[in-house]
């Protein structure tokens, strides 16, 4: 169904959060068993989040990077990858990154690090050709993903299982093109979007396309909407960009963020403690033109 819209205002919940904490600590501590909430949900990771810390320009978590040079790899043009450096949580979803037209893998680095810093393992890409396809983009974004399981120097640090696509302009496009051809993936976020294909009614991946009301590239009524009108996920939403150009995403901001990293922890990590920030979904302000998507029945 269509989602209401959101209530303005978020408390905050610090409060709680630390009362929660304690009370886990002294759980573990008293039986050496996980509390009650980790153990329904073993994908479950970090501190209890608020719209405040999804808006900081880094996650609860310290990353490390490793790179992979162009020569390591032949099947996408080499890549950076960023990663929470503590071990103590056991392994984390991993996420594809790919950069749009033209543009090296340093365009989507802010992103890169932001998602990895809220517990993933992200794989930020080059591609083999810098106008390359959206289709060869989604092939190399599928190559990454299985370099990071399976080769790379991080594959323990990484579940298998839980896997996402993230890209901008035709890698967003890519994104919506891996998603079709491996349904199972967790999550995807097309970032303003461009692709000639507009049938995504094959896609069964919950998906956030992030478009800007502004972008005369991509336009958002001949690219995004129709992309989130035609997948078939049960879960997917748009969110637009008030004010907003093709470029947003190449730079820091705070809305893209906030929701992307939201989205893949809610779909990657199954974390429902993420449920609020999407569903009721957020008003329209200085930063948001809208937010559409769907929501749980219950």
């Amino acid at each position: 169904m269509t989602w209401a819209k959101r209530a303005a205002g978020v408390r905050d919940r610090a409060f709680g959060r630390g009362l929660a904490a304690a009370v886990g600590v002294a759980a573990v501590l008293a039986t050496g068993a996980l509390p009650a909430q980790a153990a329904e949900n073993p994908y479950q990771r970090g501190p209890d989040p608020t719209l405040a810390a999804l808006a900081a320009s880094a996650g609860p978590y310290p990353i490390m990077e490793t790179v992979v040079g162009s020569a390591e790899v032949t099947n996408f043009g080499g890549a950076s990858i960023y990663y929470p450096a503590g071990t103590a949580d056991g392994t984390f979803g991993g996420v594809a990154v790919t950069p749009g037209f033209l543009g090296p893998r340093s365009t989507m680095e802010w992103v890169a690090r932001r998602v990895a810093s809220h517990g993933f393992v992200v794989i930020n890409i080059d591609t083999l050709e810098r106008n390359d396809t959206p289709p060869l983009r989604a092939r190399q974004m599928l190559a990454a993903l299985d370099y990071l399981t399976g080769a790379s120097a991080v594959r323990d640090r990484v579940d298998p299982t839980r896997l996402a696509v993230m890209g901008h302009s035709m890698g967003g496009g890519g994104s919506l093109q891996a998603s079709r051809q491996r349904p199972q993936l967790k999550a995807a976020v097309p970032l303003t979007p461009w692709s000639n294909d507009k049938d995504f009614s094959a896609d069964v991946v919950p998906t956030l396309i992030i478009g800007a009301e502004l972008d005369d590239t991509a336009p958002v009524a001949e690219h995004a909407e129709p992309f989130f009108e035609s997948i078939a996920a049960a879960r997917k939403a748009y969110l637009e960009l008030n004010d907003a150009e093709h470029r947003a995403p190449i730079r820091t901001n705070e809305t893209i963020g906030t929701y992307s990293v939201a989205w893949l922890k809610r779909f990657v990590d199954d974390d429902t403690r993420y449920e609020q920030f999407l569903c009721p979904p957020p008003a329209p302000s200085a930063a948001i033109e809208e937010f559409r998507g769907t929501c749980p029945s219950s």
